[in-house]
């Protein structure tokens, strides 16, 4: 799963801490998802687009293998 996780958290000036505590992960959990070594449950999904402002679409894809 591809994702742009990092760009939109970096544009919104907050850490993988700071996304971490407001969705109820660790900052490790965050980095893994972004450099897509992580897949997440669709409701830590949703709860990471609550807070970026953006839809899961924006967010999230799938690559065709």
């Amino acid at each position: 799963m591809k994702n742009n996780v990092k760009i939109t958290r970096i544009k919104l000036s907050m850490t993988q801490q700071q996304l971490a505590a407001r969705v109820g992960v660790t900052r490790q959990t965050i980095g893994l998802i972004e450099k897509g070594e992580y897949n997440p449950s669709l409701q830590l999904c949703i709860a990471i687009a609550k807070e970026l402002n953006k839809t899961l679409d924006e967010l999230f894809w799938e690559v065709e293998l």
